[in-house]
């Protein structure tokens, strides 16, 4: 039969089970074997439907997977698994058609098998195939049958034991040596070299024929390697190269000769026994040790240059950690005294290997690990110090010495976290130890390395800092720390509360204290403005000298303009009234005027408004027109009535009947009446009175009213005279303006020739204030 196998595999594992798909074919027919398997028995049963055929078979088991079970398909299977009341069960459905068999025999254990149907075994088949059933004689069984094992017992082949050399049988019987020998190799792994060496020696004595000898002889030269005995390793290891030439431990001892002879001070025999090592084994681990050995020799006689060259080759050659290890320490330890840096990196390379040979070595690596704390290579100390802690505990007398020691040099170095960690571990482990207060000291100092994120901690441990250590490096930089902290946080004002303490500090070792002080003023100055609190703006700005961006010029501005600090006011004008933007221009030139105008530069007043017109002109509705306003009062101050006048149409043009124009106004009248311009004050003392009844105000009365009267009665017209006096009829006045207001309205009235109205004006007049000047005339008016 023509069979070919294609093999698909498909497994799944879960607890214990383990289910495996795999495809096949037998005779050109393709077929399908599933394998269900479990530490412990399961049961698996066929479901048939109504014609006997099976269509499911189900596997139940007492224990859940631990990982779902995704669903499994091929050609012939459909595999889907489910749980039900606690239950694990696996249901394997069939394309086409389905056996399955229980396993429960083991081939490899067992020499018989027989049929038998089973409920439960550890091992379930599942065939799936299309019409007939491969590799499997499927043959009816009668009813009545006897079911009879299969034995399958191996072929019983002739056997013989161990031969000699010359090929004889070898009869080894029960004897003391085998005993002893074991004994040997024990003692030899548990480093009991002296019994091991007394136990070799009775052996020899003992059976001086033993099959051993060899071994015995090469345990011998290991021993007295060991116990640095290197005359017997020499006599021996003499005999053995002799009597074992072709032996596989020769690389070995060839080693230990040479080493032996470099250790008595015989270099010439040393180097025979190096170049035969090199050179007849070079790719053993023996020559590695080799090049480590013949590098000692060569240091001891001064040839530290060609030494390096063997220790490097050691190094670089082998894959032997030991061989690493020791080969990196002889580095390290000889670089010591030519690079320190050198020497480091050596150091870094053997503990990131093998961190427990610093502690083979105690005593040479604290020599070393002191030398590199005392030249400031604090980190290759610490590590040193960390390998040998890690090989010991809290029982050793030296355990608390090295762990304060890494933690001190830790924390003089970059990995301010690992320092942290070691030294909350000595403080945990020696609350009250001999080096309790330096390891305390290291913790505070440590602080300002190994932030906090809670700045409410940090401001209070600083606080804390600063009093402990008042006056000392660290309260220092707990103050510094502080403000930088606090300006960090924008709490500007909290630096500046602090400002003596800072500006008290060493400014060689923080060069930026003043700078510090500088960004906090400038900090409190900008939120003032921001809160528009103007008097703390003022402050900051003449106590600090603090020059903001220009963005913030219109609040320093405003702020100046209203605390009266028009120098400040004037400056920042000055900075900006020449900026090329058009528009930036006119507001700082508009501000000119008026901080100029508070301080009574008139001169510059009038040039910057004149500038300020020129660029305004054309806008009737320019944000700037109020320039006008401080020109037409500049020239008040100046007396300048010309260009008042002038500058008054200006003033009409743009704001007509302004409240705020009420007093140039009347200023215009007052040049009016100087000059005898009965036009000029009728004008505007009639703009002043429309101003004041849509306002309901009566500010500029009766003073308006009087002079407007004045010239009424110069142009002879008595009846708007008339009208005007009339007209503070309504206004309370003070009894003297009453009694001026009423002798004007008589004599107004007695030109309009309307005599009794007249004569009951003069009465007024007398009455409002008989000893006044106008009651005299009023009364004199009366009698003609």
């Amino acid at each position: 039969m023509f069979k070919t196998i294609l093999l698909a595999l498909l497994c799944v594992h879960t607890f214990a089970l383990d289910i495996s798909m795999d495809s096949a074919k037998d005779d050109f027919s393709t077929y399908s074997i599933l394998k269900i398997t479990d530490t412990k028995r399961f049961i698996c049963q066929k479901m048939k439907d109504d014609f006997a055929i099976t269509n499911e078979v189900i596997c139940a088991f007492s224990k859940k997977p631990s990982s779902i079970i995704k669903t499994l398909q091929n050609e012939f299977f459909r595999v889907h698994t489910f749980i039900k009341e606690d239950t694990f069960f696996i249901s394997i459905k069939p394309i086409y058609k389905i056996k399955l068999i229980a396993d429960i025999f083991d081939l490899s254990t067992e020499n018989n098998i027989y049929h038998a149907d089973v409920s439960l075994s550890n091992r379930w088949t599942i065939i799936g195939y299309k019409e007939n059933i491969p590799l499997i004689n499927n043959r009816q069984r009668p009813d009545i049958s006897i079911n009879l094992p299969f034995f399958m017992d191996n072929s019983k082949l002739p056997y013989v034991g161990s031969l000699d050399i010359k090929g004889n049988p070898v009869h080894i019987q029960n004897v003391g040596d085998v005993k002893d020998y074991l004994k040997v190799k024990r003692y030899y792994k548990e480093k009991r070299y002296e019994l091991c060496m007394g136990v070799v020696d009775n052996i020899l004595e003992e059976y001086p024929n033993t099959l051993f000898k060899a071994e015995l002889i090469y345990y011998k030269i290991k021993l007295f390697q060991k116990l640095a005995d290197y005359d017997n390793v020499i006599s021996n290891a003499t005999v053995y190269l002799r009597e074992y030439s072709s032996n596989e431990n020769i690389p070995e001892i060839l080693e230990y000769t040479a080493e032996a002879y470099a250790q008595i001070g015989m270099s010439t025999d040393a180097d025979y026994f190096f170049d035969r090592l090199f050179s007849e084994h070079e790719n053993t681990v023996f020559t590695e040790w080799g090049y480590i050995y013949k590098a000692d020799m060569l240091a001891v006689s001064g040839g530290i240059t060609p030494a390096f060259k063997f220790y490097k080759k050691a190094l670089y050659r082998t894959k032997d950690l030991d061989v690493a290890a020791v080969a990196a320490f002889r580095i390290a330890k000889f670089k010591q005294e030519i690079s320190l840096k050198d020497s480091a990196k050596f150091i870094d390379k053997l503990i990131n290997a093998k961190p427990s040979y610093m502690q083979e070595k105690e005593h040479e690596s604290k020599i070393m690990m002191n030398n590199f704390a005392d030249e400031e290579y604090y980190e290759t100390a610490s590590k040193i110090a960390g390998a040998l802690i890690d090989e010991i505990d809290y029982t050793y007398d030296e355990y608390e010495t090295l762990l304060s020691q890494k933690a001190l040099w830790l924390a003089k170095t970059q990995n301010k976290q690992e320092a942290f960690v070691a030294i909350n571990k000595y403080i945990k482990e020696f609350p009250d130890g001999e080096y309790i207060n330096p390891i305390d000291i290291a913790k505070d100092e440590l602080f300002f390395e190994v932030l906090d994120t809670n700045t409410s901690h940090r401001l209070a441990q600083y606080d804390k800092l600063m009093q402990t250590y008042a006056n000392d490096t660290i309260g220092n930089r707990a103050i510094y720390e502080k403000a930088k902290l606090l300006l960090n946080q924008e709490m500007y004002a909290n630096v500046l509360d602090m400002q003596d303490e800072i500006l008290g500090l060493d400014d060689d070792k923080y060069t930026d204290v003043q700078d510090l002080v500088q960004q906090s003023a400038i900090g409190v100055m900008k939120n003032s403005l921001k809160e528009k609190k103007c008097k703390r703006v003022l402050i900051m700005s003449n106590e600090y000298n603090v020059t903001l961006s220009n963005e913030w010029d219109d609040g320093i501005y405003e702020c100046a303009m209203y605390g009266g600090d028009y120098v400040l006011a004037k400056n920042i004008a000055l900075k900006n009234f020449k900026s090329k933007n058009l528009d930036h221009r006119k507001k700082w030139l508009f501000r000119y005027v008026k901080v100029d105008f508070s301080t009574g530069n008139y001169s510059d007043v009038i040039d910057a408004s004149k500038y300020l017109v020129i660029l305004i002109r054309e806008d009737k509705n320019s944000a700037y027109n109020e320039v006008y306003r401080y020109l037409f009062d500049t020239y008040d101050r100046l007396e300048k009535k010309d260009e008042m006048i002038i500058t008054m149409l200006k003033l009409e043009e743009l704001f007509a009947l302004d409240y705020k124009d009420i007093e140039r106004y009347v200023s215009i009248m007052s040049i009016g009446t100087a000059r005898r311009d009965n036009n000029i004050v009728i004008k505007y003392a009639m703009k002043v009175m429309s101003i004041q009844k849509s306002s309901s105000s009566s500010a500029q009365s009766p003073y308006v009213e009087f002079t407007l009267y004045e010239s009424y009665i110069n142009r002879e017209d008595y009846n708007k005279a008339f009208d005007v006096i009339s007209s503070l009829d309504k206004i309370d006045l003070s009894k003297s303006d009453r009694s001026r207001q009423q002798y004007l309205k008589g004599a107004v009235l007695n030109k309009l020739w309307r005599d009794p109205e007249a004569q009951t004006a003069f009465t007024n007049a007398v009455a409002a204030k008989p000893d006044s000047v106008w009651a005299k005339l009023a009364t004199t008016a009366k009698s003609i």
